[in-house]
């Protein structure tokens, strides 16, 4: 189409913007080193050795006939054989660190991705001749005698449209992944340039502003309210993205959240979230890659959604026998939680509510949803891998997170805007066939201890 077209156009356009970028910058970087590219340390070292013996020569000289000026020459002779060592090892890393990924960028990447985009046009014309010539076949049966022989190469044809399509799927996904691998890469480029440029051309304080407010950073095992500063927004992307995309095809989808996606198609998703990206249609057809790059966002995070800070909390309220005061309790800490965490866990709340609605199709109840989303919401500050956390805490975590999604309405009662940001079409009436929770808790006891004033409120805190 003409969007994917113009899409494509700007793609290309950026990337050989980079390119020309990486490429005259290392060009008049390598011109400004004294040393030689790709000589080692040991060669260099020499060199600096037959600079420093020359001046020790001279110096000597001066030291016979004006001892005064001989041991001033000795003493500057010895202090640019330091420099000259400093300079040597500052120009080492300016290499490993900026010379050697410019030069990967410019000659390697950017080019292998061209020619992909190229392999991909030709791939995509033999697909079209395979088919139009398996058509063909198949209108000959309708038409001809032989109907045998026709069958026959009609159905050699079809597998020869078969590998033809298989070919081009397996070059579109490579070209795709390299691509957002690339954009998520920009940033990090960005970086060598404010870490490493700096010192070398004496750039202006500009540049470390620019350094923090590049947006296109990971998001994945990035901290929570690091993402929501640098990217402004309210709900963090990965969260925000897969919740809208999974409101248009996945739920209805059976076993979201606990069918494993595919690993080719998972990790092409969160390298365009990491990278920003809102073209995101193509994932729209797979919920159940949709829903683990989700549950990998979450799990991923230095620190999970729900706090280490209030983990005993958590477990506490969780253990309390009384059904009405154990969410009572749960509800305290929930209303202790950060401002950021908070947002961001009401938003996922309110949509696994929605989910559960359709939980005679999808088969997640609350309290499936508890369990298979649990641990990557809530674990033990510990030793040891996210596996074994998640073991030690599953019972724990499924007791706090079932009742709360169970109950949304009741502890998360305002409206949510699952579109928050605007950047994502809303889905269509046919598939947004839900509106907000709407749970029974008459059965709960509405005290909410938020909402008391004075010292029943410290009571109320102090009593969990």
């Amino acid at each position: 189409s003409a969007v994917e077209f113009q899409s494509s156009d700007s793609i290309e356009r950026r990337m050989e913007l980079v390119r020309v970028v990486s490429h005259n910058t290392h060009k008049r970087m390598v011109s400004c080193l004294q040393g030689h590219i790709g000589a080692d340390a040991e060669k260099r070292h020499v060199r600096r050795r037959i600079r420093h013996r020359e001046n020790s020569v001279i110096a000597s000289k001066c030291l016979a006939s004006l001892p005064a000026s001989g041991k001033m020459m000795e003493v500057c002779g010895e202090a640019e054989n330091r420099l000259a060592a400093e300079l040597m090892q500052h120009e080492l890393q300016i290499e490993k660190d900026v010379l050697d990924p410019l030069s990967q960028l410019a000659e390697v990447d950017i080019p292998n991705i061209l020619k992909q985009r190229k392999q991909l046009a030709k791939l995509v014309l033999d697909y079209d001749s395979a088919r139009a010539r398996w058509l063909q076949a198949t209108k000959s049966i309708i038409s001809g005698t032989n109907t045998q022989a026709l069958t026959a190469k009609a159905d050699l044809l079809k597998e020869e449209v078969d590998e033809a399509m298989n070919k081009m799927e397996l070059c579109k996904d490579q070209l795709a992944a390299d691509m957002y691998s690339f954009f998520s890469k920009e940033g990090d480029y960005a970086h060598y340039f404010i870490t490493f440029l700096l010192p070398v051309f004496s750039l202006s304080s500009s540049l470390s502003l620019l350094s923090d407010s590049w947006t296109e950073k990971p998001a994945f095992g990035t901290g929570l309210d690091d993402h929501l500063k640098r990217s402004g927004r309210e709900i963090a992307l990965p969260i925000e993205a897969c919740i809208m995309m999974l409101l248009e095809t996945g739920m209805k989808e059976e076993g979201l959240f606990r069918i494993a996606a595919g690993a080719s198609k998972l990790k092409k998703l969160k390298a365009a979230l990491d990278c920003s990206t809102s073209q995101l249609e193509e994932f729209y057809s797979d919920p159940h890659a949709v829903a683990g790059a989700l549950k990998s966002y979450l799990r991923e995070l230095p620190e999970p959604l729900m706090t280490y800070q209030l983990y005993d909390d958590w477990i506490q309220a969780s253990s309390v026998s009384d059904p009405d005061k154990r969410l009572q309790a749960l509800w305290v800490v929930c209303d202790q939680l950060p401002k950021n965490n908070k947002t961001n866990l009401r938003y996922l709340v309110k949509f696994l509510a929605k989910l559960a609605q359709d939980s005679e199709v999808n088969k997640m109840t609350p309290s499936n949803i508890a369990i298979v989303l649990g641990p990557n919401l809530l674990w033990a500050k510990t030793e040891g891998s996210l596996a074994e956390m998640a073991a030690a805490t599953s019972v724990h975590v499924v007791a706090i997170v079932e009742p709360i999604i169970q109950h949304a309405d009741w502890f998360f009662p305002e409206d949510v805007d699952f579109n928050v940001s605007g950047m994502f079409v809303m889905p269509t009436p046919a598939s947004n066939h839900n509106n907000h929770s709407d749970y029974d808790s008459s059965t709960i006891e509405r005290k909410r201890p938020g909402s008391m004033l004075g010292p029943d409120a410290d009571a109320a805190r102090k009593e969990k």
